[in-house]
């Protein structure tokens, strides 16, 4: 993950008004640049949790949505999906349906969330990416929103847990 790394700038309908570098959106400027967020689901209600690496420069160690990543200059909100998804879990075979686009602000970052969701099999063989991700669990929702507001999960996934899919 290169500090010079190139990220879309966007308005908050998604129209790409600007580029900006990845420590430029990460710096407090709140430069509002894409991200798309995966919620993976088994049959049973599970919700699939990754846990932020220690070397993260946002919110390392905490659990977070499934799978979640920064949409590229040129990229697709598609095509970083499929992306993100193949390198954070090796997942390749999914159907994903698409949840309304939001904002998120932190003290360092501003981004326009386009939120997925989509259910595999519980025995999918996940092969998760070791750089990024410490491990990985399966959640039930009585355990999600008793993690809730104690420092386990990053804020910008409690926030659209109990927005969109509590």
């Amino acid at each position: 993950m290169a500090d010079n790394e190139l990220f879309p700038i966007v308005d908050p309908d998604g129209n790409v008004i600007g580029s900006a570098t990845r420590r430029e959106c990460h710096s407090g400027s709140m430069l509002l640049h894409p991200v798309v967020h995966l919620h993976i689901f088994t049959h049973d209600g599970s919700l699939l949790l990754q846990k932020r690496s220690d070397d993260k420069d946002i919110q390392p160690g905490r659990w977070d949505t499934s799978v979640g990543g920064h949409i590229d200059f040129g990229e697709t909100v598609a095509d970083a999906l499929s992306r993100e998804a193949s390198e954070e879990l090796g997942l390749t075979d999914f159907e994903a349906k698409s949840l309304a686009p939001y904002v998120f602000r932190s003290a360092v970052e501003c981004e326009l969330v386009n939120p997925f969701v989509a259910v595999v099999d519980k025995d999918y063989p996940f092969k998760f990416q070791r750089e990024e991700i410490s491990e990985i669990a399966f959640w039930s929702r009585q355990e999600i929103l008793a993690a809730i507001g104690k420092g386990i999960l990053t804020p910008n996934f409690e926030q659209e847990y109990t927005r969109l899919l509590k």
